[in-house]
């Protein structure tokens, strides 16, 4: 695997878009969502990616974090590891097709809920599920091709959003916070750097490609959240608490076509 999809995949094992990223704001206000966004990855997901790509270059193979666990703490700190990382794996990966049910659902409302909402949750595992069959080339350009169409939408609302915006928003914050979440939201957002280890055997010229793929992503990623939210909280006045998933879509349609 080349540099180029590798980027791609590491950014959707971390994000895959700005989507999700609504709660930070709506838990804490604009201003704490954008120093949250500009300084998690330095604190969190820059040294999670120099980590990785320091024990991938060194151990090149498949095994990824179950290898580094076993060779420091022994084959049963290294089984517990993969079994761990396999059932968080599974729930947060079942997070993903719902969030782009609830998207969607602003353009289709039939899928908010009911039977509607489940069959495209579920038409989403089957055809991403199908998708990983076909081998990890085809995987990592099928990345390449989602990632544009991912961010696409959200480099439109930027510039769209561009003379509109209003610095003096960015300072708002929520009256009651809800740190908690706002915390879990940054983590979330910007977590599972590791999960790309397992890649590092089919990556060509390791040594070379992995670190330079790693940091690609990061900046990618964290741009990827910061700019649509410093564009859409400072081009509207809506209110901390109409910040649930799904809120970017209604920004755009609904608020950067009439201010």
């Amino acid at each position: 695997m080349s540099l180029v999809p590798l980027i791609f995949l590491i950014f959707f094992e971390v994000a895959g878009g700005p989507y999700g990223a609504e709660p930070a704001v709506q838990s804490a206000g604009p201003l704490y969502a954008l120093l949250g966004f500009l300084i998690f990855p330095f604190i969190w997901a820059i040294p999670e990616a120099l980590v990785t790509a320091e024990l991938s270059t060194a151990m090149p193979g498949n095994g990824g974090f179950v290898v580094w666990a076993d060779r420091a703490f022994g084959p049963v700190s290294g089984s517990l590891m993969g079994t761990w990382k396999y059932v968080s794996g599974a729930i947060n990966g079942a997070a993903f097709p719902a969030l782009c049910a609830d998207y969607l659902a602003r353009v289709v409302p039939a899928v908010a809920g009911g039977g509607a909402r489940v069959a495209t949750i579920v038409t989403f595992n089957v055809a991403l599920s199908l998708l990983n069959y076909t081998g990890l080339s085809v995987v990592g350009w099928s990345a390449v091709a989602l990632g544009v169409a991912s961010l696409s939408p959200f480099v439109l609302m930027t510039g769209v959003a561009l003379p509109k915006i209003r610095p003096h928003r960015w300072g708002a914050t929520a009256g009651d916070k809800d740190w908690k979440l706002f915390f879990n939201t940054l983590f979330w957002n910007l977590n599972y750097w590791d999960s790309v280890s397992t890649m590092a055997g089919e990556v060509e010229n390791p040594g070379k490609t992995f670190p330079t793929a790693l940091m690609a992503s990061v900046g990618m990623t964290s741009l990827g959240y910061l700019l649509p939210l410093m564009a859409a909280t400072g081009a509207i006045d809506a209110p901390p608490e109409q910040w649930g998933n799904g809120f970017f879509a209604d920004a755009a349609g609904n608020y950067f076509t009439h201010y």
